[in-house]
């Protein structure tokens, strides 16, 4: 491996500009590093912290983050998702089906706090690449490129002092859902797409539910409940802590989506009162919570191409989708995988960035779409609008075929499928 801050074949390399150190920033800046690339990230925040909540990283992402040298940081930080349910809004089962290595997944799935995997990659990318290959306070206010390279202009958010501007030879956008590279190659997209939708989130401190290693969805359109922990006791008979999840219907102003708007847990407690499973009882576990963040079911219409010339997008920035199916950072991951891969050193660069585009464009975008009928979680709704009330231990008013087809058929539009990662990793390459 290349001494810190050099990349491997570093000549033949590109010069690597990443907008955005949020999870997809990171993972790429590690892929294009060890596919021989000089990388720099560049940070909006001054000085990145452990922020936001609970997320799911499904087993093909994170082939990509053990193949990265991640597997005992995560082992470590994160819970092993062992079983996913869909519950009815009274407890009642759905459908239940094992989870990564429980499925027989070659990889595992991982349920983590996002800033704990944000900091764990961001210490990978200070070890390997060198400290100084991540520059904090720096937000893109705009970029020119021509024939030789990119110039990227940065300003100090804070005080909008104008920073040193940066030469490369590629742009990449990671800076998330209200990207300022992506406002730049398409300054008249118009705001964000809304679906009416409102989440509410918080992590707490709670004594573990069923096996610790089980997440869960209940509810329907009108009211859901999503619900996994995101770090194990520390010890034994000790509290997990876990992820909790509210969406209901609310007319809000997209303007305002931000992870990270905070609001009081007493407001949104009494709408689960009566959620009482016997082994969870949702309404006092959000009540438990110091705080929850407010936020806007909304993503972007697929966009026609992402690569310009010498810039492209990734992550957020090139696909926001509705979280349904716990997506989300894994196709980021997924695209940063993508990204190195198409990017060989000593290639045209432009040619480069269109075979990144074309290999990963069309297969986010279905999931864009399909996310906005709610995924795989849309099973709930079925029971909703199907149950006479008959059902009990275990709800039979949905055939179960068509509830494991449902399952089946969004885990191979999201690129999980089992028999697709178990060829790989039995191919030659393996994982």
């Amino acid at each position: 491996m290349a001494a810190s801050g050099e990349s491997p074949g570093q000549r033949d390399g590109a010069r690597v500009l990443i907008a955005g150190g949020g999870i997809g920033g990171l993972t790429a800046a590690l892929c294009l590093h060890r596919a021989g690339h000089d990388v720099t990230v560049f940070e909006s925040v001054a000085e990145p912290h452990e922020l936001g909540v609970g997320i799911n990283l499904l087993p093909h992402s994170v082939r990509i983050l053990h193949d990265l040298g991640l597997e005992p940081a995560l082992a470590a930080g994160a819970v092993l998702t062992g079983e996913l349910r869909f519950c009815s809004d009274d407890g009642t089962l759905i459908w239940s089906e094992p989870r990564g290595l429980a499925a027989g997944n070659p990889w595992p799935q991982y349920s983590i706090h996002r800033g704990r995997l944000q900091m764990l990659l961001l210490a990978a990318v200070r070890q390997e690449l060198g400290p100084d290959r991540v520059r904090t306070g720096h937000h893109l206010d705009g970029f020119d490129q021509d024939d030789d390279g990119v110039t990227v202009r940065f300003i100090e958010r804070r005080t909008g002092r104008a920073l040193e501007p940066v030469r490369g030879d590629i742009l990449v956008g990671c800076d998330g859902l209200h990207s300022a590279v992506r406002s730049n190659l398409f300054p008249d997209e118009g705001p964000l797409h809304h679906a009416g939708l409102v989440l509410w989130r918080g992590a707490v401190e709670a004594a573990p539910f069923l096996d610790g290693r089980t997440m869960f969805m209940a509810g329907h359109d009108e009211q859901k409940a999503v619900v996994y922990p995101i770090r194990d006791p520390a010890a034994a008979g000790g509290t997990a802590l876990v992820n909790w999840v509210a969406e209901r219907p609310v007319e809000h102003d997209t303007a305002e989506a931000d992870w990270n708007t905070p609001v009081d847990p007493a407001d949104i407690a009494p709408w689960f009162e009566a959620w009482d499973f016997g082994w969870i009882h949702i309404g006092e576990l959000i009540a438990s919570s110091r705080v929850a963040y407010r936020f806007p079911m909304v993503d972007r219409d697929p966009l026609e191409r992402w690569s310009h010339g010498r810039v492209t997008l990734l992550g957020d920035a090139a696909h926001p989708m509705r979280p349904n199916g716990s997506n989300g950072a894994s196709q980021a991951i997924l695209d940063a995988e993508a990204l190195a891969q198409a990017l060989e050193p000593g290639a045209d660069h432009a040619t480069a960035l269109a075979r990144y585009e074309d290999q990963r464009l069309e297969a986010t975008s279905r999931l864009v779409l399909a996310n906005r009928q709610a995924g795989p979680e849309r099973v709930m709704q079925w029971v909703k609008d199907r149950c006479d009330g008959s059902c009990t231990d275990r709800h039979t008013c949905v055939d179960a075929a068509d509830l494991e087809r449902e399952a089946n058929a969004y885990k191979a539009l999201a690129g999980f499928d089992i028999a697709q990662l178990q060829a790989m990793a039995a191919s030659p390459e393996g994982g």
